[in-house]
């Protein structure tokens, strides 16, 4: 046992306490390491995003002018809009939480459903992408170990996110650094070395735009560059992680997620906008088993004079190695903000409860392992398909786009009475909303045929599924308040008296209670009921897991403690008012099942006598779905507690099934 947790430590890292101010410091980002962290997404979105878009100009490439400038302007457009989701949610939430809150609770669910579909896209697409870049340089027979690789490189990023956020991120970082300033130098120089057609640039593009109104007509050119433009969606993919995650930066949050913000828009526009005029100046033109980014960057490459190939395809190799790094990096980001998505989905019960707990490392790690099982059961069905996950990728977060974009424009419209310059903030949303919901349609009418028809059913699905978990949870949170006044008791009588010590020779009852003080006193009315007079001390032991919410807040975890100091006094009150002796333990930890173990044994070592008790819920009809959504710690502490040679006992709460009609409307 001790070689595992020894094994354990090493592999995952050391555990950290979540009730120490120094840990927050220590897991939280500053604005570069968040730029770099959840910004990748965004700025991978550069090595096919553009191409896209520009190829879908066919033999119109004088249209790329018009379509870098809008492509520079959008990213912006939306990095804005969204800073209005960072100021009003600083909690974090992004998309999901903004759908939520200014529209409603059915919205906020397909928001972030949406958004955790393509979290997976991003961690399967970004990986198949990577490999296929890092591949294409190697040996052709070597082609039978990429899909292999594609496996081993998801499980790579799942170790790494649990050992953490950052991390994941300091390991990443020389890859997207070294992506980002070679690109920028590449582009800055392949600008510079055109410099003569600069000038003559938007005279000759005006002419050319001039000729193809009167040749084909207004309709055509305007539909022509709509749809480039819109297919180059892709582009703008990632930019709502900073908001989904806008918790995890340091204090203060807000201006950090503005200067991350602006770090990530200013690097995306910068490269996707140039980019496209490279493709423009060079004038490339597509090659069989190249992409236009390799194409154009091995022209520039052999302008620079360096005079031997062999290095020229050194750097070229070097280039399109560290494109297929930061798509790597890129992957990583999903296991960042779709495990975030589903905590705050989890907070609001539409996924199971386990979502919102967080390791010894402080990581929702069960949303790292859902969307990396889920990465690798999509890598297996399309065998690492470039082509046909990149027709999945970007219809669901340009949904979540316009559903948060949507529902500022309507929150800035409710607030016209009362917010000086709500208006510049409205016609800001309103912009950023006819943009991506104009992409929105566009790509949905363009690759619903082509396979798009399958990311609406996935993501229907997980609609359907987590309503049903909502659903669930009601019904037992209906249930459990019918028991809470079937069993729980007023106190009328003074619950601070005094009370005899508990008297470490003498038999003890340890009961462990939660937050439902029904349950507590139904099993210790239970206890008195089975064994009258047997016990003489009575210890009540409390755990409070800081989840997800609680750890974010300082304000949550006095919140938590409160609730666990008033459950404990409570029962000891009541077994001081009958004449017992009570006392009472508590513990705060991320994982409770480990910290009851180990409160369990201080508490044992003060009341060698005792005998452990433990309440359960159980339902009318027990099956495999209720029983993936709640929580079996009472039986893994039974079986701790017997493997250790002490005696517990489970007390069975039975909760009633609740009648379809007796439902209330989901709020």
């Amino acid at each position: 046992m001790n070689f595992l947790r020894a094994f354990r430590r090493l592999l995952l890292g050391a555990k950290l306490d979540p009730l120490n101010p120094h840990t927050r410091q220590h897991i939280v980002l500053v604005a570069f390491l968040a730029w770099i962290g959840l910004g990748a997404d965004g700025l991978s979105s550069a090595c096919y995003g553009p191409e896209e878009a520009f190829l879908a100009l066919g033999v119109h490439t004088h249209l790329g002018l018009y379509l870098a400038l809008a492509t520079a302007l959008t990213v912006f457009v939306i990095a804005l809009a969204y800073n209005q989701v960072i100021e009003l949610f600083p909690s974090g939430g992004g998309g999901y939480k903004a759908a939520t809150r200014l529209i409603g609770p059915f919205a906020g669910l397909v928001s972030g459903s949406a958004l955790i579909v393509d979290y997976v896209l991003t961690i399967t697409i970004s990986v198949a992408s990577a490999a296929d870049a890092v591949f294409s340089l190697l040996p052709a027979d070597w082609q039978a170990y990429k899909f292999i690789s594609e496996l081993a490189l998801v499980g790579l990023l799942i170790l790494l996110n649990l050992r953490g956020m950052k991390e994941s991120i300091q390991i990443l970082l020389p890859i997207f650094l070294g992506f980002f300033f070679s690109h920028a130098v590449l582009i800055g120089y392949g600008i510079a070395a055109k410099s003569e057609l600069l000038d003559t640039l938007m005279p000759e593009t005006l002419r050319q735009t001039d000729e193809l109104f009167k040749e084909s007509g207004w309709l055509f050119t305007v539909s022509l560059f709509l749809k480039a433009y819109s297919l180059g969606g892709g582009t703008y993919t990632g930019i709502e992680a900073v908001s989904n995650n806008i918790n995890m930066l340091a204090e203060p949050r807000v201006r950090t997620g503005h200067l991350t913000m602006f770090y990530m828009a200013t690097s995306l526009a910068f490269t996707a906008g140039g980019i496209i005029l490279l493709y423009l100046l060079w004038q490339a033109a597509p090659v069989e088993g190249q992409t236009l980014n390799a194409v154009t960057f091995k022209q520039i490459i052999e302008s620079l004079g360096f005079g031997s190939p062999d290095l020229n395809a050194v750097i070229l190799a070097l280039t399109l190695g560290l494109e297929g790094g930061l798509l790597l990096v890129a992957a990583n980001t999903g296991f960042l903000g779709g495990p975030a998505v589903m905590a705050n989905m989890a907070a609001d019960r539409w996924v199971p409860r386990q979502f919102r707990q967080l390791s010894s490392r402080m990581v929702t790690q069960n949303g790292v392992l859902m969307m990396g099982g889920a990465a690798l059961l999509i890598l297996l069905w399309s065998h690492g398909a470039v082509s046909l996950l990149v027709v999945l990728y970007s219809i669901n977060v340009f949904l979540t786009f316009s559903l948060s974009l949507y529902g500022l424009c309507k929150h800035w419209w409710e607030q016209r009475r009362f917010v000086r310059g709500w208006w510049h903030r409205l016609a800001l949303s309103g912009l950023g909303l006819l943009v991506t919901g104009f992409i929105l349609v566009v790509t949905i009418a363009e690759k619903f045929s082509e396979g798009g028809w399958i990311t609406l059913l996935i993501t229907s699905t997980v609609v359907a599924v987590c309503i049903a978990v909502r659903r669930h949870y009601e019904d037992v949170q209906s249930a459990m308040e019918r028991v809470d006044d079937s069993y729980s008791l007023p106190l009328t009588w003074d619950d601070d008296a005094a009370s005899q010590p508990p008297d470490p020779t003498r038999e003890t009852a340890i009961l462990f209670v939660g937050g439902n003080r029904g349950a507590g006193m139904h099993m210790l009315q239970w206890v008195l009921r089975q064994f009258p007079g047997r016990f003489h001390n009575f210890v009540f032991v409390a755990v409070g897991e800081v989840d997800k919410q609680a750890f974010d807040s300082a304000r949550a975890i006095k919140s938590l403690q409160a609730r666990i100091d008033n459950s404990l006094r409570y029962f000891c009150s009541y077994c001081v008012h009958q004449g017992y002796a009570a006392t009472s333990y508590q513990a705060y930890g991320a994982d409770p099942l480990e910290e009851l173990t180990q409160l369990t044994q201080n508490v044992l070592k003060d009341f060698p006598r005792s005998i452990c008790f433990a309440s359960k819920l159980f339902f009318a009809k027990e099956s495999l779905w209720r029983r993936l959504l709640h929580n079996q710690m009472p039986l893994a502490m039974q079986r701790r507690m017997e493997l250790a040679g002490q005696e517990m006992l489970i007390v069975p709460v039975h909760v009633p099934d609740v009648l379809p009609q007796s439902r209330m409307p989901i709020k």
